[in-house]
């Protein structure tokens, strides 16, 4: 399953936003506002759970300054990536788009696409937080 949110345009320079999405804490800012639980477990990993879904682990797999970061499920259970795409619009401007792929079972994809895909709205649409 492979989902992307619209790309935004963020008023900070590509190496900013990939500073601060670099630094997993700050994905808190990010977060939906039906955020029941953010705790960083580590340099590079932090669990988040939305009201009503299980816990998710994610942590850093892949870096690519100042374009790319690549998130992963901890967990094999489900086994997923979300990617950040930055793109260089301007000196003071980029580009972010996020990218979700995973491997689900038919029924399971058909139970998280909808959440899943407002939730990357969402973060992208929080990236002027940053």
């Amino acid at each position: 399953m492979n989902l992307e949110s619209p790309k935004v345009t963020v008023e900070k320079p590509a190496q900013y936003i990939f500073d601060a999405l670099s630094d997993v804490k700050n994905f808190e800012k990010l977060m939906p506002d039906n955020i029941a639980k953010f705790e960083v477990t580590g340099d590079e990993s932090f669990i988040f759970a939305l009201k009503g879904m299980p816990e998710i682990k994610l942590k850093m797999k892949e870096k690519a300054a100042p374009n790319k970061l690549v998130l992963g499920a901890a967990s094999d259970k489900l086994p997923f990536t979300l990617t950040g795409n930055i793109d260089s619009v301007s000196d003071s401007s980029s580009e972010v788009q996020l990218k979700f792929e995973g491997e689900f079972n038919a029924m399971m994809a058909m139970m998280v696409k909808g959440p899943i895909t407002k939730f990357i709205e969402t973060l992208a649409n929080n990236m002027h937080k940053l």
